[in-house]
Formats: C-alpha cells, structure tokens, sequence
C-alpha cells in the first residue's frame, strides 16, 4: 500500500473558499472565491498511490491570474510524482496545458487531454481581446509595463527605420510625380502637378509604404522576437510569476508604433513632396513659388489628417499581426520561422482591408 500524506485534515471551508471534495480513490478541488493567499492542502484521507484520482473543478471560480498555475504545480506536482492520476479537464486550456509541461511525464496524458487547435480567427480574437484588456489597465493606471521598454522599441521602431522610409517614399513620390507629370503635359496642366502629389503622397502613398516597410522589418522582428520566446518557454515563465505577457511584451510594441507610425508618415510625406518639386521644377518648368503655394493650399484641407490617421491604423495593425503570430508561435526553429512569415502576410493583408475600409468611409464623410 503507498504511504499517507501527512497534512492534516483542514477546517470545513466555506463555500466561497477552494476546498476538497469527495472520498475514496477520486477526489475533487473545488476552486471558488479568494486562492490568492495559499490553496488547501490535500486531506489526509487523499492516497498518494497509483489509482487515486484527484480532478480540478473551476465552475465556482469567477476568473483566474497567471499566480495560480504556480500554485495548483506546488499542490499537485508531489500527488503526480507519488503515482496519483490528475484530471485537469476542468481547467482553461492555456492553463491546462501550461500544467501538462511542468507536471511529471507519467501524467502528461491526464492533464493534456487530445484536442485540436482553436481556430486561426478565435486565437486573433482572444489576443485582441486580451491586448484591450491590458490597454484597459494601462488607462487606469494598473499595467506591468515598464517605461524603459515602450523608450526602447520607440528608439527601435522609429529612428532605425527613418532611413528606408524615406528612400521608399522619395522613389514612389519621384514615380508619382513623373508619371502624373506625363499625363498633365500633354492638356497643358503641369501646374497641377502639386495637387496630384500632394493628394496622392500625403493622403494615401506615405501612409501604405511606412506601413509596408514596418510590416517587412518591425512586424517580423516582433514575430521573430516572441516566436523565439515562446520555443525558449520564456513566455511561460513569465505567466508563471504572474507578469502577463500582453502588458509586459505586447503593450510596447504596440503604443511604441502608435508613436512612431505617424511621425515616419509625415517624414515619407515630406520626402514625397519635395522630390516631387524636383521633378515639377526641374523637369517640368513649373515655378518653385507656385508649386510651394499650391501645396500649401492642398494641406489645409483634410489631407493631411486622414494621412497621418491611416499611418496610425496602419502601424498598430502591424504590431498587432507581429505580436499575434510571435506569442501563438510553435516551439521550434520551424514554426518561429513560419510566424515571422505569417506576421508579415498578415499584416499586409490588413493594412489592404483597412485602406479599403478608410478609403469608402472618407469618400462617404466627404473628408
């Protein structure tokens, strides 16, 4: 016969308190009300044998923090390694199978029952969701995010890719130009050639090619960054001391792009312009003073606005496709490599809908 556990037999527990239930070979924790403090010790009735069943109920329970998984592992880990058969169906998934890796391997089968993976859209849901929630705590004050890493991934996202921003936006503003320039000419309307490039520079080009080079280098370090956390089980250290991964790694990718994506739309709008001035004044005879005011007079509008919101849109929905793919990464050099590529076609196909989206509803505004 196996040996009795030692702890004694506790107190009748309230209903609103974790506490056991049951007799026999099969027996219950029962999570309900407060745990934060320490979870009840097993009754000494409980038989640390082979064939003592022990199952986890969480219906009375009204929400679970990361600290729990590393209270139910210091409970059953002792009761797995004595022979015990531990039924974990009643537990959230992530937390089901964050207990299946750290239990010992002869009750990996009991805690990591056979299902399939959730489908791509509900995993995008419940990031997003969980990205809202963690924004939420940020607003009131609540948030595990560090200060010292939202100044870091601005200073990653934003200066480091000031450069090719604007190499981009100047070639596509030169083609923007030459190409309208060529149209105009032959009805004799090369004074136009402001108002085209600034309309289509500002209001639209600027905003799709910050986001499409984001997507190729920030959105693919994201992914590559937590895709390598996730296969070196950081991510599940983290949730086991109790820091979310959304505030402490989601959280300052994301406001540090919400920052740096209109600042890098209006330095690609600035480039587009003024190399279309090179080639409206040195190509096309138009004067520097009326391609200036004529300019100056497209800005006033909504242009502008609508551009630098669209680069706003456009750079969150890239740290939200590279933090997606990065945190629901496989663990292995394979599926790491798999997420970065999907970031970045996830991304993409985005900011397309979304310009789609942006586009119908100004023309509808009249903005």
């Amino acid at each position: 016969m196996g040996s009795f556990l030692t702890a004694a037999l506790p107190a009748p527990a309230s209903p609103a308190a974790p506490h056991w239930e049951g007799g026999g070979d099969h027996w219950r924790l029962v999570l309900a009300g407060d745990w934060s403090d320490a979870l009840p010790a097993p009754p000494a009735a409980v038989r640390a044998e082979a064939g003592t069943r022990i199952s986890v109920d969480m219906q009375a329970l009204p929400h679970w923090h990361p600290p729990l998984a590393g209270a139910l592992w210091q409970l059953l880990a002792p009761l797995a390694r004595a022979g015990v058969q531990l039924d974990l169906a009643g537990l959230p998934r992530a937390l089901r199978s964050q207990l299946a890796r750290s239990l010992p391997a002869a009750n990996a089968h009991a805690a990591a029952e056979p299902e399939g993976p959730p489908p791509r859209w509900h995993e995008t849901l419940r990031f997003i969701g969980a990205t809202l929630a963690a924004l939420g705590r940020l607003l009131r004050g609540r948030t595990a995010m560090r200060r010292s890493d939202w100044l870091w991934q601005v200073e990653q996202t934003g200066p480091r890719s000031l450069g090719i921003v604007l190499l981009v936006s100047s070639l596509v503003g030169l083609i923007v130009a030459y190409m309208g320039a060529e149209q105009l000419q032959r009805f004799g309307a090369q004074s136009f050639i402001a108002n085209l490039v600034t309309i289509g520079v500002v209001r639209e080009i600027a905003a799709l090619v910050v986001g499409i080079v984001l997507a190729g280098r920030v959105g693919a370090a994201f992914a590559a960054q937590l895709g390598s956390m996730r296969a070196g089980e950081e991510i599940d250290a983290l949730t086991t001391l109790g820091v979310d991964p959304v505030e402490h790694l989601v959280l300052p990718r994301l406001l540090a792009l919400l920052v740096t994506g209109p600042l890098l739309t209006l330095c690609a709008g600035v480039a587009g312009l003024a190399v279309g001035g090179v080639v409206a004044v040195g190509l096309y005879d138009v004067p520097i003073a009326a391609y200036v005011a004529t300019t100056r007079d497209s800005l006033s509008g909504w242009d502008l606005t609508v551009g630098l919101l669209k680069g706003s849109v456009y750079a969150m929905l890239v740290a939200l496709a590279g933090c997606r793919q990065g945190l629901n990464a496989g663990r292995s050099a394979q599926a790491v490599g798999e997420a970065t590529t999907a970031a970045v076609v996830q991304a993409i196909v985005w900011m397309v809908v979304a310009a789609s989206l942006l586009t119908v509803i100004f023309q509808r505004l009249g903005v």
